[in-house]
């Protein structure tokens, strides 16, 4: 337990199971301390140094969602699903966009039915200032006492890692979906759920065998930041940084809202800082693939570490994978992409999907760099040799930053919103790659890239030449204007 005295002079107070800390943010919502301890016990503990926090960025449009659905909720019940893959900031949205309204949180924590019921309780009291029902042994008596209660009052019930009710007692989902069938139409609940392991959280509400399928008013899926909030990130903490230290802010973590707070809560916002705090003795990001994944994937984990660890060294052909892993793997790939929503099946633009001219990509950047440089050489880790791991890392940069700068651009260009197609195109042979083909088909126009982390290195008659075995191979673009060009690092 923490002194009451510091608590009391607290804005917020959390414990990271991630950072292993309690975070403490003062009064002016701008500084921070971080508290470390052993056995979380006070007496043994110490102050860590003194940090300014990452403020809260983006999130514009789902604050504004969120706003929106309190206010329906005063009419009509709602139910939000919120859904991202771990670390990507859902707890921190709501929270955000319910800074200011009085809202009930519970936490669904591994631990016995009766005692989570308990804590509910306490909230409930301690939140509505009213006394409850006594000694609870089961959560739908407790939802049923809500959703009851807000026919006569609206009340905003927020549920964190909503899929271990599955650990807990997994009746609990059969029994919310009648109390919520039964009393949803006279209630002003406004409930919001979402979990830390995705492919659960999408069982629970898009496969039609589970009770609650399709029982959800509104489905959020939060995304990692963008690159121009990246940007603006970058200009806030480090007005001085250049375009090699946003890529590696880029591709170390891909937008992952909690990857980048830890690395700019350390002052980690150059590339050569990023790279010394994730590979370190200490360092939270080394183990950090290894405990999402596995408790996505379950028991056969390893199959699925093996086929991204081949993807992310460059093997990106269904037969490559295959010859690696030594098995037939369709069934994972599929799942990979449908259900775990890792990877992505990239086909060259306009090549119709039945075709076998398939690539496929680790979706998300930081894994990609986990299972390319962490996972890969572990067994340097495990010997603390983490200067090793760094040279091999700054060997491979350019390469493997070079198909993130490639990554890099197509995010910008959808966000420009000024094509209607974007993607990428290589012949049947895999060759005559051309990085980036994007079309406006409501004016007729398309553009070729062609993607180099130096200028210099742009060559416009090689380019010119793989458009026009473009255009022979897809005959696409006969009436457009057509223009190419060269994007580098200095265009970030």
């Amino acid at each position: 337990m923490l002194p009451t005295e510091l608590v009391s002079h607290t804005h917020e107070l959390n414990y990271s199971t991630f950072a292993n800390c309690y975070r403490i943010i003062l009064p002016n919502k701008k500084s921070v301390l971080y508290l470390q301890f052993r056995n979380r016990c006070f007496g043994n503990g110490y102050f860590g140094t003194k940090y300014i926090c990452m403020r809260f960025f983006d999130r514009t449009e789902e604050v504004a969602s969120l706003k929106e659905i309190l206010e329906l909720s005063k009419s009509n019940a709602q139910f939000t699903v919120v859904t991202g893959r771990r670390r990507i900031g859902k707890t921190s949205l709501v929270w955000k966009a319910y800074e200011d309204e009085p809202i009930l949180y519970f936490f669904v924590a591994r631990k016995a039915e009766s005692d989570l019921c308990a804590d509910y309780i306490q909230e409930i009291e301690n939140k509505l200032g009213i006394p409850t029902m006594g000694r609870v042994e089961r959560f739908p008596e407790i939802f049923e006492y809500l959703i009851k209660l807000s026919i006569e009052r609206p009340i905003t019930l927020f549920i964190d890692e909503f899929q271990e009710f599955f650990k807990v007692n997994k009746s609990v989902y059969s029994d919310m979906q009648r109390i919520w069938d039964m009393y949803h139409t006279k209630a002003h609940i406004n409930l919001i759920v979402c979990g830390s392991i995705f492919s659960m959280m999408t069982k629970i509400f898009k496969d039609k065998k589970e009770p609650l399928y399709n029982r959800q008013t509104r489905f959020m899926s939060i995304k990692p930041f963008t690159p121009a909030v990246l940007k603006e990130i970058m200009a806030e903490y480090n007005p001085s940084y250049t375009a090699e230290d946003l890529l590696a802010l880029y591709s170390f973590t891909g937008g992952v809202a909690k990857y980048v707070q830890l690395l700019v809560d350390a002052g980690a916002t150059t590339k050569t800082k990023m790279l010394n705090h994730i590979i370190k003795a200490d360092s939270v990001f080394l183990g950090e693939g290894k405990a999402i994944l596995i408790e996505e994937f379950g028991k056969d984990y390893g199959v699925y570490f093996s086929i991204l660890s081949a993807i992310a060294r460059g093997k990106t052909l269904r037969s490559e994978i295959e010859q690696i892993v030594g098995r037939e793997i369709g069934g994972y790939l599929t799942k990979l992409e449908k259900e775990y929503e890792v990877i992505t099946k990239n086909q060259p633009i306009f090549e119709k999907s039945s075709t076998k001219n398939v690539r496929y990509t680790i979706e998300d950047n930081f894994f990609s760099f986990w299972f390319r440089f962490i996972y890969k050489y572990n067994y340097m880790l495990e010997i603390e040799n983490y200067d090793a791991v760094k040279t091999i890392i700054n060997r491979d940069y350019e390469t493997f930053s070079g198909k993130m700068l490639e990554r890099y651009f197509k995010r910008v260009l959808m966000e420009s919103k000024a094509y209607t197609r974007i993607g990428s195109w290589w012949d049947r042979k895999g060759e005559n790659e051309i990085d980036i083909v994007a079309e406006n088909e409501l004016n007729d126009e398309a553009v070729f890239i062609e993607v180099k982390r130096k200028e210099e290195n742009f060559d416009a008659e090689a380019l010119g030449e793989k458009v026009a075995i473009f255009t022979r191979a897809t005959g696409k673009f006969k009436d457009y204007t057509v223009s190419q060009k060269g994007l580098s690092m200095t265009d970030m």
